[in-house]
């Protein structure tokens, strides 16, 4: 029997499975551990179920001996030193495709929510701000007929694409990977990074955290874009340049930004991009769903369940520290 600290509950019932055959503690809080707890916890376990937040680096995997194995409770693993893990033969797992059609969804939530304003619509209605109709009261941009450009076509990117020529979209894409016969099938657009900015109206970020995406929206790729285009990032925040990105919008450089993710999390209140009215923000919640969740903490738990039972688990990220 493993002993597993899991670093936040999870909805459904999957703990449950993964308690009737190890000996599983849960850290009791909503706000996750400091970095201090997780190492101190992460100590005693052979096994630990972790989230975005939680921070696995090399000391803190020096510091658990015990340690076998990591399973995140997400798709990305940027949070994870993966390096440092398979030296250390640290099997790290994650939870792909079970959220990809949910990101999609939030993703073009807010494309249209930026498009049509509704934030400062439902604002106006609720605080009594609602005025005789007028021809040119809260006017938007059309979704429809628009052109999306999604940076990164992995499989969130092109159900995003999916949704956008279900939109009647002319759909732009750039991507390292060859064009997937998906793509084609779509009649998608493959195009160099700026000429896809300088093309699009808006332009959804798909692509993992990675040193080489780093910023890989700053200062120089914001000037390509459209002053009416609208940035739309549910990826990973440090994916932009947040400091330019504000810069751009305060001097009207681009039309706007809807954003799910953020260079630093959680947003700080006095944070300038929360001034900005033509900014639409949401507080990372692209897997936020009931079923998705339940979900996500299936796999994660079946990551661990086979791992102890000396099988291969479903997702690893670095299968290369089983050998």
């Amino acid at each position: 029997m493993a002993r597993i600290f899991v670093t936040r509950a999870l909805p459904g019932d999957a703990l449950g499975r993964l308690a009737a055959e190890h000996a599983v503690e849960v850290w009791p809080e909503a706000d996750p551990p400091s970095p201090a707890a997780l190492r101190e916890h992460a100590a005693a376990a052979d096994g630990l179920l972790a989230m975005l937040p939680d921070q696995i680096d090399a000391g803190l995997l020096a510091a658990a001996p015990r340690l076998r194995v990591v399973a995140l409770l997400a798709v990305g693993y940027d949070n994870v030193d993966v390096a440092a893990a398979t030296a250390r033969r640290v099997l790290v797992t994650n939870t792909p495709g079970v959220l990809t059609e949910t990101v999609a969804d939030l993703t073009f939530a807010l494309i249209l929510a930026q498009a049509r304003r509704l934030p400062e619509a439902s604002a106006a209605v609720r605080e009594g701000r609602w005025p005789a109709w007028r021809p040119a009261y809260l006017l938007g941009r059309d979704v429809h007929g628009a052109t999306l450009g999604i940076v990164g076509l992995g499989a969130i990117g092109l159900a995003v694409a999916r949704r956008g020529r279900g939109f009647g979209m002319r759909v732009l894409y750039t991507s390292r990977r060859p064009p997937a016969e998906a793509a084609t099938a779509l009649d998608l657009e493959r195009l160099d990074l700026d000429d896809l900015l300088r093309q699009s109206d808006y332009v959804s970020l798909h692509v993992a955290l990675t040193p080489a995406t780093r910023g890989l929206i700053g200062a120089r790729e914001l000037a390509l874009m459209k002053a009416t285009a609208v940035l739309v990032n549910t990826a990973r925040g440090a994916v932009v340049d947040q400091d330019a990105l504000t810069q751009a919008l305060t001097r009207g450089q681009i039309g706007g930004a809807a954003l799910d993710v953020f260079a630093e999390e959680p947003l700080a209140p006095d944070d300038p991009l929360l001034t900005l009215g033509n900014v639409v923000v949401a507080p990372h919640v692209g897997s936020a769903t009931v079923e998705t969740r339940e979900r996500m903490a299936d796999l994660a738990v079946a990551n661990l369940l086979a791992f102890f039972r000396s099988e291969r688990p479903p997702a690893c990220v670095n299968p290369e520290a089983l050998a």
